[in-house]
């Protein structure tokens, strides 16, 4: 919506243009405003539409309707639930339909209630990648666990694979038949000991895992005096630098 000082400046515009010689249309055409629009802005005065008395739909929901609405939020067996629940409920615990999910949201909104309901977390913005730099030898490994298909379906092996981000050397790999936190803190309790990097700065990079987030894991880490980092939720490509060596592991 165009504010009074742009349309006096358009209409000063296209005055000057029409006195020197331009058409109205080519003058309004360049502005990107019609004709109408002109006309309309030449006569000056306030912009009626945000003041317009428009009529209430046939349809809209009455005071009664908006406030049983609110009233059946405000059941405490409905209190956490989201609207969408709430509406199914009561079509098959009560048989009753009040208003739409859309209308149930607007009414909240419109008192003020339109607060996180369930027991589901807040959605929250998912900040820049935390970032590591290696400058040599043993100070940022990547790690993760992929699966070995075998001859029997269903069936596969875990391997775990360690990856020095600075060498791309592949420092420990070990294959269980499961995956766990135990067998987690096993790998990287040898690749230390076999690379003689202990309490040394080193940063192990690595999904949001449960193998890779255990307590068990965490203790080893800690003892061991490694820090521990981990990928941004549901971003894949935080962890991605150990692919390449998975895929020369499998075709060696």
């Amino acid at each position: 919506m165009t504010n009074p000082q742009n349309r006096r400046q358009a209409v000063e515009l296209v005055n000057e243009a029409c006195q020197a010689g331009s058409r109205l249309r080519s003058a309004c055409t360049e502005l990107g405003i019609g004709l109408n629009t002109y006309r309309r802005w030449a006569k000056g005065g306030e912009d009626g539409r945000p003041h317009a008395v428009r009529p209430t739909p046939s349809h809209a929901l009455t005071q009664a309707e908006r406030q049983a609405v609110l009233d059946t939020c405000h059941r405490a067996e409905y209190a956490s639930l989201p609207p969408a629940q709430i509406l199914v409920r009561l079509l098959d615990e009560e048989q009753r339909y009040l208003a739409s999910e859309s209308s149930f949201y607007r009414i909240l909104r419109a008192t003020g209630e339109q607060n996180r309901r369930g027991r589901a977390a807040a959605p929250r913005h998912v900040g820049p990648p935390r970032r590591h730099r290696a400058n040599g030898l043993c100070e940022v490994w990547t790690w993760d666990v992929t699966y070995l298909p075998t001859q029997v379906r269903g069936h596969f092996y875990y391997l775990y694979l360690i990856v020095d981000i600075y060498s791309r050397k592949i420092v420990g790999h070990e294959v269980f038949e499961s995956e766990g936190m135990a067998h987690s803190a096993t790998v990287i309790h040898r690749a230390v000991l076999r690379e003689q990097c202990g309490h040394r700065p080193l940063v192990l990079h690595a999904d949001n895992g449960s193998a890779m987030k255990g307590s068990a894991l965490q203790v080893t880490l800690e003892r061991l005096g490694i820090t521990p980092s981990h990928s941004r939720p549901r971003v894949s490509n935080d962890n991605a630098l150990y692919v390449a060596a998975k895929d020369m592991l499998r075709e060696a």
